[in-house]
């Protein structure tokens, strides 16, 4: 597949160095460089028109475009045309200008001066990651997963760092504890660390059922970690490259599989969007968007929502929206986010108190955090509000260790902590 790339560089030498460059990478197809932002807009706006297939796959955004600053940029583009790969090309290549790349919504960051070989590397997973996207839209429903099979909840971040991985290893806890045969899947694919927050490190991940066509039992339990919480963990790679691996197809046809192994599935989806995790948000039976209570991360949850809804991944009223680090002195509520960004809110907001999660996050053992802690038994809290939890009356919760039952009624019931943020959110 020949890959169309259009370079959007301001400066004459620049461009000509980035032009040579591209046409040396195999099965490319470089546009002539637009000289700003202006203008790259107007081009990427009028192949729009004609059809999604009309635009390049891979948009080189140098940090000397103008007038539009490059960050703004990468951010509008992202924005407009979800299914182009932005790849920002910048002398800072550090951790901080590319968080803020991320964020923005681009796919890579290329340090200057230029090497062939990271050009390489970054257009072609931009390029690999358009394709997906387009795949997805352009499928038929027929290819959707369905049939009989256990539940899928999927828990995606608004943006980095706002307790994604924390919310769903607790809802799969909560859910493991109350007699449901539960999956954790890590599907940040580049960045996971639930085997962090679990203390697991295990050989085998999903990368190593992507290319598999048919996932037999015995091949599925091979690749999952059966974990002494009750957990059945499907890790993300430790080599974050091997990520690309898993498309929008094998995501589809892992989860089919642990539909049909496991009573619930709960799906890390990290804050990026990629095809793989876009297919499983589609599939799931309750899809969770996680934002705090800042303008930074709100904005960040109503671009998500809408992106999904450009995309025709989720429905903004489809999505359940949990609140974490909320206090009542918190100046943007709750009803205010749902409002903002249109989707379902829960009931149940998680409240802001670090200081009894850090012993348990640093020594990476979430799992021995104390009953009392009130996260705790608001996450609890909310996957019961969610339906993630086995019904009383259900033979699984039946036969369920007397422990791990007090457990799930402890959170079910909302304990007072809960009970008492609840009724001032409410007042």
């Amino acid at each position: 597949m020949t890959t169309r790339i259009l370079p959007a560089v301001g400066d004459p030498d620049a461009a000509r160095v980035i032009v040579t460059l591209l046409s040396q990478l195999p099965a490319s197809e470089p546009a002539p460089p637009v000289p700003d932002s202006t203008t790259l807009l107007d081009t990427l706006a009028r192949l729009a028109a004609e059809s999604v297939d009309e635009l390049p796959e891979v948009v080189l955004v140098h940090e000397r475009i103008g007038p539009a600053p490059a960050l703004e940029l990468v951010r509008e583009v992202a924005l407009r045309f979800p299914a182009v790969g932005v790849v920002l090309v910048s002398s800072d290549a550090g951790p901080a200008l590319f968080s803020a790349a991320m964020d923005s919504g681009a796919r890579g960051l290329i340090g200057l001066p230029l090497t062939y070989e990271e050009l390489a590397a970054r257009v072609q997973a931009a390029a690999q990651w358009s394709v997906g996207v387009r795949r997805h839209l352009g499928r038929g429903a027929a290819e959707t997963p369905t049939g009989p099979g256990g539940r899928v909840v999927t828990v995606t971040g608004a943006k980095g760092g706002v307790g994604t991985t924390f919310a769903a290893v607790q809802f799969a806890l909560a859910a493991a504890a109350s007699g449901l045969r539960t999956a954790l899947v890590d599907m940040d694919l580049q960045a996971g660390d639930v085997g962090s927050y679990l203390d697991v490190q295990f050989r085998r991940s999903i990368a190593d059922l992507a290319g598999i066509q048919d996932i037999s039992p015995r091949v599925l339990q091979d690749a999952v970690y059966d974990d002494r919480t009750g957990l059945a963990l499907l890790l993300a790679p430790a080599e974050g490259e091997r990520g690309e691996e898993v498309d929008e197809r094998a995501a589809r046809h892992v989860i089919a599989a642990l539909r049909g192994r496991y009573e619930l599935v709960v799906i890390d989806c990290g804050s990026q969007l990629t095809g793989a995790n876009a297919a499983v948000v589609e599939a799931a039976d309750v899809a969770v968007l996680v934002t705090t209570p800042d303008v930074v991360a709100v904005r960040a949850a109503k671009r998500t929502v809408r992106m999904w809804e450009r995309l025709q991944v989720r429905k903004a009223e489809d999505t359940a929206l949990v609140v974490n680090r909320w206090s009542r002195h918190t100046e943007i509520q709750p009803a205010l986010i749902a409002k903002i960004t249109k989707t379902r809110p829960t009931r149940t907001p998680v409240p802001a108190a670090f200081k009894e999660l850090q012993a348990v996050v640093d020594a990476g053992r979430v799992q021995d955090l104390d009953n009392r802690s009130t996260v705790k038994q608001a996450l609890w809290t909310l996957a019961g509000e969610l339906g993630l939890l086995a019904a009383p009356d259900t033979p699984s919760a039946a036969s369920t260790p007397r422990g791990a039952a007090s457990g799930a009624t402890l959170a079910v019931r909302t304990p007072g902590p809960v009970a008492r943020l609840r009724r001032g959110r409410e007042g």
